[in-house]
C-alpha cells in the first residue's frame, strides 16, 4: 500500500527492510555483556507437556533471555536511572524519519591507558551531510559482517562513540540512536555509561524522548541516507525490550 508523507513524498508499506536481529535457543544467538544463550524450554508440569514433538498436544514453552544482551532491543533512561523508568511508558510515537551512515571506527588510545579502542569521532559526524527533518540516527559500522548477527561480544571491546558526538546529535535534534553494536559506551568503563548519560541528560536535564536502539544488523544492500523509520518495540514494563526497527525507502512523487 502507498502511504503519502506529503504531497512530495510516499512509501511502499509492503517493502520494509529489517534491522532486528531474532531471538533464537541457540548458541549462535548475538549475545554480550557475558551472557548465557537464550533457551526456550517446553513447559513440564502436573502432568502437562508444552511439546507436540514430545507426545504433547500444543508448544508452549518458557523463554529466557535478556534484553539487553540477547538481540536487537530499544532502551530508555530508565537504564541508567535510580528510578527504573520503562520504555513501555516512555515511548509514545514510533514513526519518524531516520538517517542511516556507515562509518569506519578509528583505532586510537582513547582512554590514555595504552589499550587501542575503535572509535567513533565527532569530526567523523560532523562531516555528514544531515537531513534536517531527521529524528534519529543509524550507525552501521564498518566493515559491515555477517558474523555481527551471531557474535559473542563478551570480553571484545567493541566499537563505540566518542563523548563529544553528543554535541552534533544536540545540534541537529536527533531523538533516537540506532547502533549495530551492544553499546554506544566502551565495553569497560568503570560503570560510568558515559554516553548514556550525556545523551539523556542523566541526572541533571533528564530527557525521556530519547532512545537508544542497540544490536541492529543493517545488510549492505540497504543504501545509507534518509528512511522512514517504524520502531517497533516490545511491550515490557522495563528499561528497555526487544525492538524491531523497520525502514521504508521514501520514494518522491511525480511532481517532487
Amino acid at each position: 500500500m502507498r502511504l503519502y508523507l506529503n504531497a512530495e513524498e510516499f512509501v511502499e508499506t509492503e517493502e520494509p527492510l529489517d534491522l532486528s536481529l531474532s531471538l533464537r535457543s541457540s548458541e549462535t544467538n548475538v549475545r554480550a555483556w557475558y551472557v548465557n544463550p537464550p533457551k526456550f524450554e517446553p513447559v513440564r508440569k502436573n502432568g502437562f507437556l508444552g511439546s507436540v514433538k514430545e507426545g504433547g498436544a500444543v508448544n508452549f514453552r518458557d523463554v529466557y533471555f535478556n534484553p539487553h544482551g540477547h538481540g536487537t532491543h530499544t532502551e530508555c533512561l530508565g537504564h541508567i536511572t535510580e528510578e527504573v523508568y520503562s520504555i513501555n511508558e516512555v515511548m509514545k510515537t514510533y514513526f519518524c524519519k531516520a538517517q542511516l551512515v556507515s562509518l569506519s571506527p578509528v583505532m586510537m588510545d582513547y582512554t590514555g591507558s595504552g589499550e587501542m579502542d575503535e572509535v567513533l569521532l565527532k569530526s567523523q559526524f560532523e562531516a555528514i551531510e544531515w537531513d534536517p527533518t531527521v529524528e534519529a540516527i543509524i550507525i552501521r559500522t564498518l566493515p559491515n559482517e555477517v558474523t555481527k548477527t551471531s557474535r559473542n561480544y563478551s570480553a571484545s571491546n567493541p566499537p563505540f562513540l566518542a563523548l563529544d558526538v553528543i554535541d552534533v546529535f544536540d545540534q541537529f535534534g536527533i531523538k533516537h540512536l540506532l547502533i549495530d553494536t551492544p553499546s554506544v559506551d566502551r565495553e569497560s568503563d568503570g560503570g560510568a555509561l558515559a554516553f548514556h548519560h550525556a545523551f539523556w541528560g542523566v541526572p541533571e536535564r533528564p530527557n525521556f524522548e530519547r532512545t537508544i536502539t542497540e544490536l541492529i544488523y543493517v545488510s549492505n544492500e540497504i543504501k545509507d541516507g534518509v528512511y522512514l523509520m517504524d520502531l517497533q518495540v516490545a511491550p515490557f514494563e522495563n528499561d528497555a525490550a526487544p525492538s524491531r526497527p523497520l525502514l521504508y525507502k521514501i520514494y518522491k512523487t511525480e511532481k517532487g
